[in-house]
């Protein structure tokens, strides 16, 4: 048989090798082969034009088939994605924090996205993705679709799907972290003034002298001297309560209070924006420990009524 020719070139996505065949100097034949990416399809015909319809029909037979069947892992990208939510993700976080990344991911990507081959997804894929978010100014949101992605895709080259994680060479611009910024004591008064007479006085007050996150307040309730909350940035699940005195300055706000009636979170902040609207909710935060600093209050007890270990975060809500 005389020495056959190669070529390469493009089929459905795929940078195929062509080998053409000659048998007795006027029979031939055409043999298409892929072997990457977990792939190793060869399709075979007297004409080119057939060897490429065998070619596409295998490769999207081998899309569909299970290539881990035994551990009954998918290749189509949202069902992998679905995977790793509920067999990974879905273990390491919050019940709260699951469903966001659901959602982020659900809403942030597109059909095409969703319904392609997670070996076929490349970096430029991801790099439009996330680049969608940051002309939009939706920065946080880009950091989080990047992070999602980034593990996502690490799951899948460890389950030999594929051989690189294409987030790794995706662009993300960093920026610098906006804090919080402390209220004014004359902007402190002016909330609970503007407020008098409204439900929104006392969860405002709470809110300002307990510092809790903003998502920790339906959990807050009343026990004899202390203001008992759950901490939300707890992993894996894990519960834990802090307990924060009732300071003197809340006292007054608490009278003949026995519980803590909170109205929907989205109902407090537009609330507070009416009032400050050039601070956010979270500030109430900041001010709580930037008031604790000022007063003298120890770094410890701080710590512990905010909810964190201290250290270099200290730094993200103090505003002196």
């Amino acid at each position: 048989m005389p020495r056959p020719f190669r070529k390469e070139f493009r089929l459905d996505g795929c940078t195929v090798h062509v080998r053409k065949r000659t048998t007795n100097g006027y029979r031939c034949s055409y043999e298409i082969r892929y072997r990457r990416n977990g792939y190793n399809i060869s399709a075979s015909a007297r004409t080119l034009a057939e060897a490429k319809e065998n070619f596409i029909r295998k490769l999207h037979v081998a899309d569909k088939i299970d290539k881990n069947s035994e551990n009954n892992v998918p290749t189509q990208f949202s069902d992998f994605m679905n995977f790793w939510l509920e067999n990974y993700h879905k273990r390491k976080v919050c019940e709260k924090r699951y469903r966001y990344s659901v959602s982020q991911l659900k809403r942030g990507l597109t059909e095409e996205f969703l319904n392609t081959s997670i070996k076929k997804l490349k970096a430029n894929a991801v790099q439009k993705t996330i680049d969608n978010y940051v002309e939009q100014g939706k920065y946080r949101s880009a950091k989080e679709m990047h992070s999602l992605l980034n593990q996502i895709f690490k799951y899948a080259v460890k389950y030999g799907l594929i051989i690189h994680n294409p987030v790794e060479i995706v662009f993300l611009e960093k920026q610098e972290a906006k804090h919080g910024k402390a209220l004014s004591f004359a902007e402190e008064q002016k909330l609970l003034q503007e407020t008098a007479g409204t439900k929104y006085q006392l969860m405002f007050a709470v809110a300002l002298y307990t510092g809790m996150r903003p998502n920790e307040y339906k959990t807050a309730r009343i026990e004899g001297e202390m203001i008992i909350a759950n901490n939300s940035k707890r992993r894996k699940g894990k519960v834990e309560y802090k307990r924060i005195p009732i300071l003197k300055m809340l006292k007054p706000y608490l009278k003949n209070i026995n519980q803590i009636e909170w109205v929907k979170l989205e109902k407090i902040r537009n609330k507070f924006n009416s009032i400050l609207p050039g601070h956010k909710l979270y500030d109430l935060r900041t001010t709580f420990y930037t008031r604790c600093q000022m007063f003298g209050v120890a770094e410890s007890a701080r710590d512990e009524m905010v909810g964190h270990s201290g250290g270099i975060l200290k730094d993200t809500y103090t505003d002196l």
